[in-house]
């Protein structure tokens, strides 16, 4: 039985007993579940998305900005709207192993994600950070990334907390397009 929010409640066939749930389907996150676009190994051609990210365009990417060393791009599985990473161009693993240039621009990038994130949604603060291995719950491990997760007063409610669904209210291209324009320049 699917629910809708403003309707009766409608009977398909085939999805099981009729019960007093209403359901959120989140097709999207099958790709996630089953590992889809993740590396087959830990070199830059053993499919690592992070690598071949730079040769698209940046709608396609979903690239928010570019950098001379790393870039800024949207999560495709999001822990709230909004959710960067900033990226190194060069296939690292470990923060240790950054020049001083990829240091520093990767520091700037941060900053300049949290600027446009107050400036096109209002967040009110920030999850940053750096998952460094697979036992410390990287999902791609071989290429370095720093989360930047926009905040908000209230965004941890029932869905996340008992339902295991977080809600998103806005396609990633028009959140890349929103947090393109509101990228601070220089």
């Amino acid at each position: 039985m699917l629910i809708s929010m403003t309707s009766e409640p409608e009977l398909q066939r085939g999805v099981g007993e009729p019960d007093g749930f209403r359901r959120l389907w989140t097709p999207h996150r099958m790709a996630y579940i089953q590992g889809e676009n993740k590396p087959t190994g830990p070199a830059p051609d053993d499919g690592c998305p992070f690598c071949s990210i730079p040769s698209l365009s940046d709608e396609e990417g979903l690239v928010v900005a570019r950098g001379t060393a790393v870039f800024a791009v949207l999560n495709l599985y999001p822990y709230n709207g909004g959710h960067l990473m900033v990226v190194p161009y060069r296939h690292v693993a470990d923060y240790t192993e950054l020049d001083a240039a990829e240091t520093d621009e990767l520091a700037v990038f941060t900053k300049k994600a949290m600027t446009a994130l107050r400036a096109a949604s209002g967040a009110h603060g920030f999850n940053i950070g750096m998952n460094q291995g697979t036992a410390a719950g990287a999902g791609i491990a071989a290429h370095l990334h720093q989360h930047v997760v926009p905040r908000w007063g209230g965004d941890t409610n029932f869905m996340p907390v008992v339902g295991h669904t977080k809600v998103l209210p806005q396609l990633l291209a028009d959140t890349r397009k929103m947090l393109a324009e509101a990228w601070p320049q220089g």
